[in-house]
């Protein structure tokens, strides 16, 4: 790992070990859970990768990466309910079983979450991952500080980059996954192996200018108005720079109040 990302990530990291420490001292003891957001290709998987990284070798806290994909309706679902153009957009994740996700683990029950499998392009079948009591769970997707769940989170982040490096990463993601296609059907990027690069281009510009770039404008950006955090990244991809948006962010009142003295009924005094 970069040295210098994961000093970039120190602040945030800072800002879990807190809020780690104050949930250890409030019974019963429950996970905090962080919340990842920013729009399609930005990075969210190896940011949150590299921040449970940071907290797991710095601090010695289990940390557990979950994304918001798997929580997605199946493609057949999305197909029977006229979806399936609009995949990635808020209608087309079961918020009532990902808020009842992040419930079980902040209460430290054990509980198994969905996994979703890029190359196939759908939710997976498999019966998912276990999820047993992290001390942090790292929430990434583009919806992951959207309602109802920005108000379930201990600590909001928003991972920023302009559009235009967004488009040019996300280009670059299919022509991988294009490119590790098995090519036996089992992929749904098996079907566009018989086109040119440049064929394939407009397929995905397509998909950026029909589909994740309203996504992001109407949907994703907006939430960067609710982090406690935002993480610009650069046009090579790194770290730019990391903001505390507010000395009145999310972790900092959590962290007051939990520190304050407490009535009989549990009210902060």
């Amino acid at each position: 790992m970069d040295v210098d990302q994961r000093a970039a990530l120190a602040p945030a990291a800072d800002l879990v070990v807190r809020l780690v420490a104050d949930a250890r001292t409030r019974p019963p003891s429950a996970s905090v859970v962080v919340g990842l957001a920013g729009g399609v290709a930005v990075g969210k998987t190896a940011t949150s990768s590299m921040l449970a990284a940071v907290l797991a070798d710095r601090d010695g806290l289990r940390v557990e990466v979950v994304s918001t994909d798997g929580f997605l309706f199946p493609n057949a679902e999305l197909e029977r309910r006229g979806l399936s153009a609009r995949k990635g957009f808020p209608e087309s994740y079961d918020h009532e079983r990902l808020v009842k996700f992040v419930v079980a683990v902040r209460e430290r029950r054990p509980i198994t979450v969905p996994r979703y499998d890029h190359l196939t392009y759908d939710v997976t079948v498999d019966g998912g991952v276990q999820i047993e009591a992290p001390d942090v769970l790292v929430l990434e997707g583009v919806n992951a500080l959207q309602e109802p769940l920005v108000d379930r989170l201990d600590l909001a982040i928003y991972l920023h980059a302009d559009e235009e490096d967004l488009r040019r990463w996300y280009h670059a993601r299919i022509r991988q996954l294009r490119a590790d296609a098995p090519g036996d059907g089992s992929s749904w990027y098996d079907g566009f192996t018989g086109m040119s690069d440049d064929e394939f281009a407009v397929i995905a510009d397509t998909v950026w200018d029909s589909i994740n770039g309203p996504n992001l404008g109407d949907h994703i950006a907006p939430t960067r108005a609710r982090a406690d955090v935002v993480v610009e990244k650069a046009a090579d991809h790194s770290i730019r720079s990391l903001h505390l948006v507010s000395p009145r962010s999310r972790a900092e009142k959590r962290a007051r109040a939990v520190r304050r003295p407490r009535g009989p009924e549990g009210r902060a005094t």
